[in-house]
């Protein structure tokens, strides 16, 4: 499949941004306990619904009712494992797109064991950074192990980074925006997979989803950090940026290749 023009995904992401808006998407995330609030305000802020529970007894029925998964590793105690199969289980079920963000796997060879049993599991993006990746796709980051982790998991590959890197096997882009104050704030990373997770929501194609979603944090980094004393001011900035993003911005903005 062609890529999409750069200044073609800066137009989407502003689509983006009113499809959100009018259809409030469900996204039930699983996700680490100090991202919890700061991904729930952030999908807040872009005009989606977050869900949070991690009980086995009844994430079934969250999933169910969601339009998109975030499956986040931060926290991976034994009821956050079993309500991962749970969840997982039922958005195959449904048909559900969803996201596995798998946090550390650098760190614990017991949790990448579990992160490569999810990925069987089908994900529709991987979001990860740099080092995870590495510990996943026994390579460094750069477009072609980018692409061939895609192609050997058939998802989309989403790694964050100064840049951020995104293929699904075919196509690869990378986005520039951002801002160093979000290396700052705890959970930004998670947030920003929850935010794929609820362009997924609202999209047909998961690259230009996760494209979309990456551009539109970046891009509310920027304009949060100018407004910013520093990244105490610069977390809530953020969410007034993400509430305000609009497709003018978007487009001037976008530092797309």
């Amino acid at each position: 499949m062609r890529s999409p023009e750069p200044r073609q995904l800066a137009q989407s992401a502003a689509e983006f941004m009113e499809r959100l808006r009018a259809r409030s998407p469900r996204v039930h995330c699983i996700t680490n306990t100090v991202a919890q609030n700061f991904t729930a305000n952030v999908l807040l802020a872009a005009g989606c619904i977050p869900s949070m529970t991690s009980s086995a007894e009844e994430i079934g029925s969250f999933v169910a009712g969601s339009n998109a998964l975030l499956v986040n590793l931060g926290t991976l105690d034994p009821e956050r494992r079993q309500a991962t199969d749970i969840a997982v289980a039922t958005a195959a079920a449904r048909g559900l797109p969803w996201v596995l963000d798998p946090v550390f796997v650098d760190r614990s060879a017991g949790r990448g064991d579990f992160a490569r049993r999810l990925l069987t599991g089908r994900p529709s993006v991987v979001r990860l950074n740099q080092a995870e990746f590495a510990a996943l796709a026994g390579a460094a980051v750069d477009r072609t192990s980018a692409a061939e982790f895609a192609r050997a998991h058939d998802c989309v590959v989403a790694i964050s980074g100064k840049a951020d890197l995104v293929s699904d096997g075919a196509r690869v882009m990378q986005i520039a925006n951002g801002h160093a104050f979000m290396s700052q704030v705890t959970a930004m990373g998670c947030a920003g997979s929850a935010l794929v997770a609820a362009c997924l929501a609202v999209a047909d194609d998961a690259f230009t989803a996760s494209v979309v979603a990456l551009l539109l944090l970046g891009v509310a980094g920027e304009v949060a950090a100018e407004r910013a004393k520093g990244p105490g001011t610069f977390a809530a900035n953020i969410l007034d940026a993400i509430y305000a993003l609009d497709g003018s911005t978007l487009v001037a903005r976008a530092r797309i290749t």
